[in-house]
């Protein structure tokens, strides 16, 4: 006791002569005080030093003897430099348990500390103490809960902002970012912890503009991406009712990079967000992707961060699943309510990943179109494709009709396998809508009508006039293609809607033949234009293609497709090759070659394919 007297004594006086030192000389030898202050320091805190390592300081007597004297003649001394000081030295020097057990004292203290000393890095510097301890013994964990540490240290910082008027947004953050990191590192159950702290925070930002101090609003960042690296299933988080409401005051750009970091954490951590509910918290989270804030336009934007922004959302949408096809369904609608909101320029970006993930359920579903009588309508394909027809019609508003023909086209085949043709000739009909009035570029109409013959091709599901009056479409457009070449490749594409190599697949010989014969009509036309406006007829490429055309249904078994044609079409390209106008051309060349080498080796193979190929000679 004497000796715990006699330093507590030395420290009292060896302080007050500190403290004294800095009121004694003039102004202008401020500075030369303050370095020769700032040397004796280390003097004054030896003395809390010796204090920790007496023998005889032992829980009770730090809490009833030296920890209230320290204090007093910390609070006493009303010197900045002195209390910070001071201050931080007890947290360094005394062991981490005492400072558990004389929480209550030790807090009580930081109000009364004058205004300019930095008492949030006191804090943070205790409660990383803290955390540390707790983090190298978890046996002490019940003491935590005994003590009531949270609630000590929430309630301190609560009155040292209240105290400090003039304290900046930044420095309240900061101290709510060190409570929320002791929180998950000491009670990561304890949701409830973190959304009070979050609440706190909210309730500090409440009634001032957007967040424009760049250090607040990191600090605001690093608060919010704590809870998503220590808890990594985003699910969790989404169930803080404070957690957006600290967003909403986040200016524009940031609210975007805290959604992309959101997005980040889902994809990293392969997060399964698998209810409505929750996607819609999700999506509420990451407005600042979804749609403008603050009518900030989307001009402004750089086209790549744009892009890449969109992008992520797109990523976000595949992962979003649920086993049961109503909840499903019900997260579809969610998703699309939100996207539909974002404006025109963004829904090529979202709405294909939402029509893929709608065509999904549809697998799933195939085969249940009925409804079922009497129960809530459940989730069928009708229902969704109404809904897939629906969000794709918005995209005419950007418009970006190539990209809608796509997604017409692949409803169309997923409504072909759940057998519903009524439903596949609707968005045929679309389709060929968008051709004609929408599509106008040359090559992406070369493009759209190869889509649509492909996609006709597989479909099983029309009836006799519904396929005709499709494939009639589809021929006479690909007929009115601007360049003759293009119109040649479209035309001979089409023989493929005429034999379909299924076991109850249409075939009919003559239509083909009248493709293939159309097409080389084409050819020829194309080889005198270009006679006639270059002065040769190019090389013998579209002819050569015919021909591998005419060898495919030959194979196949079309009756129509006989020896002697293709013999004939071999001499022509032979023909045409030798003559004077044709540009001679390495890679028609090539190909020719190797499909005479193919008959040749159908030839020697021998069989029933050999026998046919007989009588051709190359």
């Amino acid at each position: 006791m004497d000796a715990v007297d006699f330093v507590l004594q030395n420290f009292t006086e060896m302080n007050k002569l500190w403290v004294r030192m800095q009121h004694n000389e003039p102004v202008r030898l401020k500075e030369k005080l303050d370095k020769e202050r700032s040397e004796l320091r280390d003097l004054v805190g030896k003395n809390l030093h010796v204090l920790s390592q007496i023998e005889g300081v032992d829980l009770e007597m730090y809490k009833d003897v030296v920890l209230p004297r320290v204090l007093e003649q910390v609070v006493n001394c009303k010197d900045e430099i002195a209390q910070y000081y001071l201050m931080d030295c007890i947290i360094q020097v005394f062991p981490d348990e005492y400072h558990l057990q004389t929480l209550e004292t030790l807090l009580g203290a930081c109000p009364q500390l004058q205004p300019a000393v930095d008492v949030k890095t006191v804090l943070s510097r205790l409660m990383e103490r803290l955390s540390n301890y707790a983090d190298s013994s978890p046996e002490v964990l019940p003491d935590f809960l005994q003590v009531e540490a949270f609630a000590k240290l929430s309630s301190a910082i609560g009155k040292v902002i209240e105290a400090q008027v003039d304290m900046p947004v930044v420095g309240a953050i900061s101290l709510y970012v060190s409570l929320l990191t002791f929180t998950l590192r000491v009670h990561p159950d304890r949701l409830d912890y973190v959304d009070q702290i979050l609440g706190a925070c909210v309730k500090k930002l409440s009634g001032k503009a957007k967040l424009e101090d760049s250090k607040a609003t990191k600090q605001v960042v690093a608060l919010l991406s704590a809870p998503l690296e220590k808890y990594t299933d985003i699910v969790t988080v989404l169930t803080l009712s404070n957690y957006p409401r600290v967003m909403d005051h986040l200016d524009a750009g940031t609210n975007k990079i805290m959604a992309t970091i959101i997005i980040e954490s889902i994809m990293k951590n392969d997060t399964c967000v698998s209810t409505a509910d929750k996607v819609e918290v999700l999506f509420e989270l990451i407005k600042g992707l979804i749609k403008e804030l603050d009518g900030t336009a989307t001009d402004e934007l750089d086209e790549e961060d744009f892009k890449e922004e969109q992008n992520s959302v797109a990523r976000l949408i595949h992962v979003l699943y649920n086993d049961e096809p109503e909840e499903m369904l019900k997260i579809i609608c969610t998703v699309r309510k939100h996207i539909m909101a974002g404006g025109p320029k963004r829904l090529t970006f979202t709405v294909p990943p939402l029509s893929f993930s709608a065509l999904k359920l549809v697998r799933r579903l195939q085969g249940q179109d009925g409804d079922v009588a009497g129960e809530e309508v459940p989730a069928t394909p009708k229902k969704i494709f109404k809904l897939l027809n629906e969000t794709i019609e918005a995209l005419s508003s950007v418009p970006s009709p190539e990209l809608a023909l796509r997604l017409y086209l692949q409803c169309a085949e997923a409504a072909n396998d759940c057998e519903l043709e009524p439903i596949a000739y609707e968005f045929f009909t679309q389709a060929f809508v968008l051709y004609e009035e929408e599509v106008a570029d040359s090559k992406a109409q070369v493009t759209a009508i190869h889509l649509i013959i492909g996609t006709l091709q597989k479909m099983t599901v029309f009836g006799v006039e519904n396929r005709d009056t499709l494939t009639h479409k589809a021929t006479g457009y690909s007929a009115k293609l601007l360049k003759k070449p293009d119109q040649c490749r479209a035309v001979y594409a089409c023989s493929h809607l005429f034999w379909v190599d299924d076991q109850d697949g249409i075939k009919d010989g003559e239509r083909v033949l009248l493709c293939l014969k159309r097409s080389l009509r084409i050819a020829n036309a194309a080889q005198q234009q270009a006679n006639v406006t270059r002065g040769s007829s190019g090389p013998v490429t579209l002819f050569v293609e015919i021909l591998n055309k005419y060898l495919y249904f030959f194979e196949k078994g079309n009756p129509q497709i006989t020896s002697s044609a293709i013999q004939s079409l071999i001499e022509l390209i032979k023909t045409e090759m030798q003559s004077d106008t044709t540009t001679p051309d390495k890679a028609s060349d090539a190909f020719f070659s190797s499909t005479l080498r193919y008959v040749q080796f159908q030839k020697q193979k021998g069989g029933l394919m050999g026998e046919k190929y007989g009588p051709i000679k190359v």
